[in-house]
């Protein structure tokens, strides 16, 4: 997960969230929304190459539709294609090799799909959350 900076235009990796059950991870994630008072939802969409949804997509759709009825929050996809891939890359360039094993790749590319949401010309600043 990642959360962005109070005038929404940073995006910072937060936590991740171990899957284990649907009951568990609502429970963590509207835990995280309300301590952080978050205002919007960014979900990750996982998209094959070649743009269409494969099984994994439907998973986490299936999933963001309990999260809609835990929450008011709004909620909207990106598409998250290659973002494990960058946030491997600037780990690479940015951390020691001691430090790479303690941080993990998921909440760095959480980080950069929702900073690809911040940056779209269209937005006004608000406080965003990334699950």
């Amino acid at each position: 997960m990642a959360l962005s900076d109070p005038s929404g235009k940073l995006a910072n990796p937060l936590t991740i969230i171990n899957r284990r059950d649907d009951i568990a991870d609502l429970e963590a994630i509207t835990s995280i929304i309300n301590q952080y008072d978050v205002k919007q939802i960014i979900v990750g969409l996982p998209r094959s190459m070649d743009g269409s949804l494969g099984k994994q997509a439907e998973e986490v759709k299936a999933f963001t539709q309990k999260l809609c009825r835990h929450t008011q929050v709004p909620v909207e996809f990106r598409d998250e294609r290659l973002t494990t891939v960058s946030a491997r890359r600037l780990m690479q360039a940015s951390y020691t090799k001691k430090t790479r094993k303690k941080v993990r790749d998921d909440a760095i590319a959480a980080a950069l799909i929702l900073q690809g949401f911040l940056d779209e010309p269209w937005r006004e600043g608000c406080e965003l959350s990334l699950e």
